[in-house]
C-alpha cells in the first residue's frame, strides 16, 4: 500500500510562511510522498517560490509538484522552478518521475493543464486565431500528459494537474467559469493509460470527489476544499481509498 499526501492552492507568501510546517513535520509517519497540485505561490514570483521551498522542502519524503496559473502570473517561471528544485522539489510539466515505495514503483505524470470546458459545453478550435490558440494550448498540454502517463515504466500511475479533468469536482463553482477551471481533454489523456488516481486543485469552491469517463478516481485537493494541510490516500494497483489521514 502506498500512502500519497496531496494538497494544492496553498498560495504561499512571506506572511503565511509557517502555516503548514507543523503538520508537514509529521508527514514521514503518515505518507510516503507529497504531491503539490499547483498555485504554490500567490503571484508567481521567485521570492514567493523561495518561501514555498522553505515550507515544503526537507520533509523527509519526496515532494512532487506542478505549477498553477498563479505561479505563472509574474512571468518568473524559470526562477520559480529553480527555487523549488534547489529545495529538492521535483517540478513536472509534461514529464514524469518514478518513486520506489517498498519495492512498488509509483509513477507520477504531471502538467499544469489549461481550460476549455467539458464535453457538450466546451470551446472548439474554430473562428478567431485567439480562440484556436486557446484550444490548441489545452490540446497540446493534454497530449503531453497522456504521453507521459503511457510512457511510464511503473507499477502504479498517478496523474497530477492543477486544472480539473472533470466537471464533477467543480460542483459549487459558478457554471459560467467551468471552462476556465479545466478541460475534458485532460480526462481523455488520463484515461489513455491505466491510471489509478488523478489529483488536481484550482477549484477553491469545488467538491472533493469525481471520476473520469474511463472510471479513474479524481480528487480535488485544493486547500480551500480539503481545509487541512494535506489529505492522504492509500493507493494500491487496483484500489484507491478515500482519504484516511490528514494534516491539521
Amino acid at each position: 500500500m502506498i500512502r500519497i499526501a496531496a494538497v494544492g492552492d496553498v498560495h504561499i507568501d512571506r506572511d503565511v510562511l509557517g502555516r503548514f510546517r507543523p503538520a508537514l513535520e509529521e508527514l514521514p509517519d503518515k505518507a510516503d510522498m507529497l504531491l503539490l497540485a499547483g498555485d504554490l505561490t500567490r503571484h508567481g514570483t521567485e521570492a514567493e517560490a523561495k518561501c514555498v521551498a522553505t515550507e515544503f522542502g526537507g520533509l523527509g519524503v519526496p515532494v512532487i509538484a506542478v505549477l498553477g496559473n498563479h505561479d505563472h502570473h509574474c512571468d518568473e517561471v524559470p526562477g520559480v522552478v529553480a527555487a523549488l528544485t534547489d529545495a529538492g522539489i521535483t517540478v513536472l510539466e509534461g514529464d514524469s518521475t518514478v518513486v520506489d515505495v517498498g519495492g512498488t514503483r509509483l509513477g507520477v505524470a504531471g502538467v499544469k493543464g489549461f481550460g476549455g470546458g467539458f464535453a457538450g459545453r466546451c470551446a472548439s478550435e474554430f473562428g478567431e486565431p485567439e480562440m484556436k490558440a486557446f484550444v490548441r494550448t489545452t490540446g497540446t498540454v493534454a497530449e503531453r500528459l497522456g504521453a507521459a502517463l503511457r510512457d511510464l515504466d511503473c507499477d502504479v500511475r498517478v496523474a497530477l494537474t492543477h486544472y480539473s479533468p472533470v466537471p464533477d469536482t467543480l460542483a459549487g463553482e459558478p457554471l459560467e467559469i467551468y471552462p476556465f477551471l479545466g478541460s475534458y481533454l485532460l480526462a481523455q489523456a488520463i484515461d489513455s493509460a491505466p491510471t489509478a488516481l488523478a489529483l488536481h486543485g484550482h477549484a477553491h469552491h469545488g467538491t472533493e470527489r469525481g471520476r473520469t469517463p474511463g472510471g479513474v478516481r479524481v480528487r480535488n485537493v485544493a486547500h480551500p476544499v480539503i481545509k487541512q494541510a494535506y489529505s492522504v490516500f492509500n493507493l494500491a494497483p487496483e484500489h484507491v481509498s478515500v482519504p484516511t489521514a490528514s494534516g491539521n
